[in-house]
């Protein structure tokens, strides 16, 4: 029997509940990630294991979320996005929880990968709902309310993971997210209308399991670089591995009547720069979430309060600017004004990357604020955007496609950059393993361990090699973002003056 689309219009205090349990579970998403790179050190000092072990910490999460979100998506249309939205909260509270209890590093980084799964059903889900129970300027108003749970949980999660780590220890940092995770459920089963898409044909497991294949590949390809080299046949056959499995699932995607990522749509322009503007993100502020609690904590002793403290700099902006970048749409084009916040976040890139390491911290809030301020006016248009490509009954394949995007992106990026920041510290610290092995300790905030490795080197010359790889890769980061402002403002500028006035009225305000 068909779920019928929508039985019955919800009332508003219905309506503002179901909003409040989608806004709850994106609250938790961010700190799932801030929360244990602040923890990082104190997780790697109790639970052990290597450089890699460490870096899989945050990877092992942002691999499984990103690389299935088009799966929950399709999922979420084809058996019903309450039922998704609950199992995969329900999974989520679950590997939470266990992630407390964690007995080595083993054990919690296979426990962040299955946390990982039902984060993307539960966002999924969620999201595909939220387009359903709104319409209209309602529905974006909605999801900038989303937007800014986000923003609130990646604003204070790092500052609020370090007073709890402080006061109770790294394995309390869960509890919040597990009471916004069990709020999400309740109010999601209590409140939200089960619906899915009638001409949905299930899920493209050929797609799914080629796409989640190729991402995994990748990453643990780039992410046991640093320590084997590039050159190494295993490296080597992973990311040639990765990229014949991407080739077969775009060959797959062509074939299937319903794909989970519909290929047709990278003709237009505007799709693809909607694409592009959801990576950017990745490389121009997420990454810098991870690296920088790293670098307060491990590097420049800084107590977890303190570094969250710092923190509220780069991503507070998230709590008002997206709401505001949308109001903005009533005089300005969206690519202009995304193009014009990834210049400004540039600009802080570039004037972070010449503060040293060890700095007086109050030389970092302007730079920090920057780049927030900069990310959080494409972050406010970037979700309704998204939705507008595509009709409302595949409003799953929509977010899931774009999350995707984004989601994937960030792993795919952070995994990146550690790597590229990894062997650029190696490179001022001199060949050989043990300089090796130390980068890497460096990067994952293990200043003791570097030194221990590298025992004919102080600590300030460590300091000093880390210093000049983080500014050599700020710049790097610079450049990319200046060439993505450019290449977003002119694929979204591009396509049909109809088309540009139907999109810039589905995001305003």
């Amino acid at each position: 029997m068909t779920i019928p689309h929508k039985p019955q219009p919800a009332g508003i205090a219905e309506k503002i509940l179901v909003l409040f349990a989608v806004c709850s579970a994106a609250a938790a998403m961010p700190l799932t990630f801030t929360g244990p790179a602040v923890a990082l050190p104190a997780i790697s000092a109790e639970l052990g294991g290597s450089p890699i072990a460490h870096n899989w910490v945050t990877n092992a999460f942002m691999l499984t979320f990103g690389s299935t979100l088009m799966a929950a998506g399709a999922l979420a249309d084809s058996y019903g996005r309450k039922r998704v939205f609950l199992c995969g909260l329900a999974a989520f509270i679950l590997f939470s929880g266990g992630l407390a209890f964690s007995p080595d590093i083993v054990w919690f980084d296979s426990l962040r990968a299955l946390q990982g799964f039902g984060s993307a059903a539960a966002f999924s889900g969620g999201m595909a709902s939220l387009a359903q129970e709104f319409d209209g300027k309602e529905r974006m108003r909605a999801f900038s309310l989303v937007g800014a749970s986000f923003g609130f949980g990646l604003a204070f999660g790092p500052m609020a993971s370090g007073m709890v780590i402080e006061a109770f220890g790294w394995r309390a940092i869960f509890a919040l997210v597990l009471a916004l995770g069990i709020i999400a459920f309740v109010l999601g089963a209590m409140f939200l209308t089960e619906t899915r898409d009638p001409e949905a044909r299930g899920l493209d497991w050929p797609g799914a399991i080629s796409f989640t294949l190729a991402l995994s590949l990748f990453t643990y390809g780039v992410l046991r670089a640093p320590e084997s080299g590039w050159s190494d046949a295993v490296t080597l056959g992973l990311l040639l591995g990765s990229a014949l499995l991407m080739v077969l699932f775009c060959f797959i995607e062509r074939m299937v009547k319903r794909p989970m990522l519909d290929l047709t749509l990278f003709r237009y322009p505007r799709f693809v720069g909607v694409q592009l503007l959801a990576a950017a993100p990745a490389y121009a502020f997420v990454v810098l979430l991870i690296l920088l609690p790293v670098r307060f904590v491990g590097i420049e002793r800084l107590s977890a309060v303190a570094a969250g403290q710092m923190m509220i700099a780069l991503s507070g902006p998230l709590l008002i600017l997206p709401i505001l970048a949308g109001v903005l749409t009533r005089w300005l084009p969206a690519a202009t004004i995304c193009s014009v916040g990834l210049a400004i976040s540039a600009v802080g890139l570039f004037w972070l990357a010449h503060i040293p390491v060890g700095s007086d911290h109050a030389a970092l809030i302007a730079p920090l604020l920057t780049i927030g301020v900069g990310i959080s006016l494409p972050w406010g248009l970037m979700d309704g955007l998204a939705v507008s490509v595509v009709p409302k009954e595949r409003a799953g394949m929509a977010t899931g496609i774009f999350s995707t995007t984004r989601v994937a992106g960030e792993g795919v990026a952070l995994a990146i950059v550690s790597a590229v920041l990894s062997a650029l510290t190696r490179s001022f610290l001199g060949a050989g393993y043990e300089a090796t092995e130390a980068a890497q300790r460096l990067v994952t905030g293990d200043l003791n361990g570097a030194g221990l490795a590298l025992s004919g080197m102080g600590e300030m010359e460590l300091i000093h090699a880390y210093n000049n790889a983080f500014s050599l890769l700020l710049w790097l980061l610079t450049g990319i973002t200046i060439a993505t402002a450019i290449v977003v403002f002119t694929f979204m500028g591009r396509g049909t003056g109809k088309e540009n006035d139907l999109v810039e009225e589905s995001i305003a305000i």
